[in-house]
């Protein structure tokens, strides 16, 4: 059994805590919040034994092997170094880290750890139905490139309209539509096209200063391949993967609920499964039989898959970010 601890009690945490529970490989025992009042609310709704308000204090004397990091963007790097520097396994939700710079770091402090594990929470690429899609462009002879869109209205947006400023649309905190949304179909394109050789983005900004939405475009030799994401609107339009006659339609590039094959006659295949699940399960399951069983070939060989992907996504961010000249606090501009 995994003893995990979390930083961050947000609605994306208690989802991952509902999908490593189900799973039945992991005990939450340890939750740390800014406030003591919200970690101990949290802990109790989950079986938690240990609260936390003073983060060395839960590093150090916590009870759990591998922490799940689900704060504001722009604390994943220095909680990151703390959580490898005291032993402990980092599952960290997307985006990891906001610069090559801090990626670099960490790459660094694993290579000095090599006992110890990293996983950046990119649930879409765990999920069946990705594979699914990976299986069906690998049986097509021709890839012409894809489009990706993935755009839903934050209801946070409502307090950016009110005068407000959450951390997801701040600057301060790393937010944004290419931080946050923008990752997914990032993901997407970098796990099966590879990393492209150049990239451009083109934000709409907001009051705030962040990208409310954007559009970027990855060159790859032969093809394009054209990210759509956003949290100022709702996009219903699919994404697809295009091959010479034939094309993989997807209902959307996060959640990835739907996909079928269509064939040069336009027969359509549907290749997707139907998701009742948690859709942070399979990750929680892949993330567990590394963390199980670290010596098994495979294993090891999905792991490093995953830290390569995350690397190159990273990189990915990061100049698809500088291109749109986006620059966020106590960042140096270009």
């Amino acid at each position: 059994m995994i003893k995990f601890g979390i930083i961050g009690t947000n609605w994306i945490a208690q989802q991952f805590v509902d999908a490593a529970q189900a799973s039945g490989e992991y005990e939450l025992t340890t939750v740390y919040s800014r406030k003591m009042a919200t970690a101990e609310a949290f802990g109790s709704k989950n079986g938690a034994s240990q609260s936390f308000d003073d983060l060395t204090t839960f590093f150090t004397t916590g009870d759990f092997d591998t922490v799940y990091i689900a704060s504001p963007n722009s604390l994943h790097y220095e909680q990151a170094v703390q959580a490898i520097t005291a032993g402990k396994n980092v599952i960290i939700e997307k985006p990891a880290f906001a610069t090559q710079a801090q990626m670099t770091k960490i790459q660094s402090l694993l290579a000095a750890n090599p006992e110890l594990h990293y996983f950046e929470a990119a649930r879409n690429i765990h999920t069946p139905n990705f594979a699914a899609i990976a299986k069906q462009m690998a049986k097509m002879p021709t890839i012409q490139g894809g489009n990706f869109t993935y755009m839903k209205y934050s209801s946070r947006y409502d307090k950016v309209l009110a005068g407000e400023e959450p951390n997801v649309f701040s600057l301060k905190f790393a937010g944004g539509a290419l931080e946050d949304l923008g990752v997914y179909p990032v993901y997407d394109a970098v796990t099966l096209f590879g990393v492209p050789q150049e990239v451009a983005y083109f934000p709409q900004r907001i009051q705030t200063g962040v990208d409310g939405k954007g559009v970027a475009i990855l060159r790859y030799d032969d093809f394009d391949v054209t990210l759509n994401f956003g949290k100022t609107t709702n996009s219903h339009m699919p994404s697809e993967v295009y091959g010479l006659k034939d094309t993989i339609v997807i209902d959307d590039a996060g959640e990835l609920t739907q996909a079928s094959y269509f064939d040069a006659e336009g027969h359509e295949t549907v290749i997707s499964t139907p998701v009742t699940d948690n859709q942070m399960l399979p990750e929680a399951r892949d993330f567990a039989r590394v963390l199980n069983d670290p010596a098994n070939p495979q294993n090891q060989a999905d792991y490093h898959r995953w830290l390569d992907l995350s690397v190159q996504v990273n990189k990915v961010l990061y100049n698809l970010r500088q291109n749109g000249d986006i620059v966020f606090a106590d960042e140096p501009a270009n």
